[in-house]
């Protein structure tokens, strides 16, 4: 069996590769089990020098991992580069943890407790099609780090990256069995990762209800899990903003990566005297956000990933949708789709409840600072959003009061290296990245010790 792999771009096929089977799972389960039992005992400085090692070995071929990510996930090429030089700095953060993954000493009565971090074993990380290797690296670095072997099952649609990541690290030295790909449908190499007994903990990106079947399906092995799930991100923009830069920023909130992001800033929540000259700024920065070949220059936004999926993405715009103005898009081959900015929408309907994952925004209007929390709260999801206003104990307000994971005041930013990421509600359970990301890959072991006294 093969996986045909086809370009966003063109909706040609751009690659034959096997099919993984739940019985590739079983063997790689008891290669990984078989590698951990040393792997766990390498020197804490020798698994951060290899680490270090396997991030020189990404930078060294960042422009054919940054050329192969823009044409199988459609990113353009710019875009591509900055998330491939994420990757390796991502396991050149962790590689600097391996030695301040700490325990405590605790003093008792008669003796000492000493705490350990111990690795769980082998895990199984499973992530989405729209950012494929960065949100790889998110798990298999600090799950490495820790010292746990690991099974990367990428998404069916983007697993080109991630095979060239496990070459790239027996390449680099990590021993073999530590990190392998096996790429297959969820439904059955993911089940099967989430099912295994010899599987310790299972972490995944990727929609909402994915997420809950795999909650349901580890609780039988009582396996680990970290979810980080779907988003409805709100942009709240108040009246006294600096309206401008606002705008300016918005449609990268949104479109980036055709909207294919579960940060997605795509409810625009204004400030109701506001809304008119919002949208008159914004406009013009919808138009120049220029749709294109993801190899070409100076492009901002590349295709949907299927044909499938944009089919998905343009049922939320039915012909009596109340499209404010769009951008532009490519005719004829490839899975285009216009940037979209509907208002004024009503809170209550699918564009602005759903996760839309494409690049379509729904503008809402709302009266004052408790009208916007109320809004921007009135969502199953809390993963991220942003707070644009010049009043700073506003900013500091809202951002208590909203409930999400990630927030930013008069940026856009979510995703840092070096900060936690996750979200509130039904966008998850847990956090990556930062500096508590590790411990997510390991167990707490107290070990009493008698003194006599």
């Amino acid at each position: 069996m093969t996986l045909t792999v086809v370009e966003p771009a063109t909706g040609r096929a751009m690659a034959e590769i096997p099919e993984a089977t739940p019985e590739d799972v079983d063997r790689a389960v008891e290669r990984a089990g078989s590698a951990f039992r040393a792997w766990r005992d390498v020197a804490p400085s020798d698994r951060a020098r290899l680490l270090l090692r396997l991030a020189d070995a990404i930078e060294a071929e960042l422009e054919d991992l940054a050329v192969l990510e823009a044409r199988n996930a459609g990113h353009p090429i710019a875009s591509a580069r900055g998330e491939i030089g994420m990757v390796a700095a991502t396991f050149r953060y962790f590689a600097g943890g391996v030695e301040r993954h700490l325990g405590d000493t605790i003093p008792v009565a008669g003796g000492v407790a000493m705490t350990f971090r111990e690795p769980l074993g082998v895990v199984g990380l499973i992530t989405p099609w729209n950012f494929p290797l960065p949100i790889a690296s998110w798990k298999l670095a600090p799950a490495l780090a820790a010292g746990n072997c690991a099974i990367l099952k990428p998404a069916e649609l983007t697993p080109l990256s991630a095979i060239e990541l496990e070459r790239i690290a027996l390449e680099a030295g990590i021993p073999e069995g530590v990190l392998q790909v096996l790429a297959g449908p969820g439904p059955t190499v993911g089940q099967r990762l989430v099912e295994h007994p010899g599987v310790a903990k299972i972490a995944f990106t990727g929609s909402t209800r994915v997420g809950a079947g795999i909650q349901r399906a580890a609780a039988g092995t009582i396996k680990r899990v970290t979810l980080e799930l779907g988003g409805k991100s709100a942009n709240v923009v108040f009246a006294d903003a600096d309206l401008e830069a606002a705008a300016a920023a918005a449609p990268g909130a949104v479109f980036d990566n055709a909207g294919q992001d579960c940060c997605a800033r795509s409810r625009i929540l204004v400030q109701r005297s506001a809304v008119d000259r919002f949208l008159e700024l914004l406009e013009p920065a919808v138009q120049a956000f220029t749709v294109g070949d993801p190899l070409g220059a100076d492009v901002a936004m590349g295709p949907l990933i299927s044909a499938a999926h944009r089919d998905r993405v343009a049922s939320f715009v039915p012909d009596d949708a109340p499209v404010a103005f769009r951008g532009t898009a490519p005719e004829g081959d490839g899975f285009w789709f216009p940037p979209t900015v509907l208002c004024p929408v009503d809170p209550a309907s699918p564009a602005a409840r759903e996760e839309i994952f494409g690049p379509v925004v729904a503008v809402v209007p709302f009266d004052d600072e408790a009208d916007a929390i109320a809004k921007a709260n009135d969502s199953i999801y809390g993963l991220s959003g942003s707070i644009w206003t010049r009043d700073g104990g506003k900013a500091l307000r809202v951002a208590r009061r909203i409930e999400s994971g990630v927030l930013s005041i008069n940026s856009n930013s979510s995703v840092r290296v070096s900060t936690p990421f996750g979200g509130f509600k039904q966008s998850g359970i847990g956090r990556e990245l930062g500096p508590h990301a590790m411990e997510a890959y390991s167990e707490l072991k107290t070990v009493y010790y008698a003194t006599g006294a």
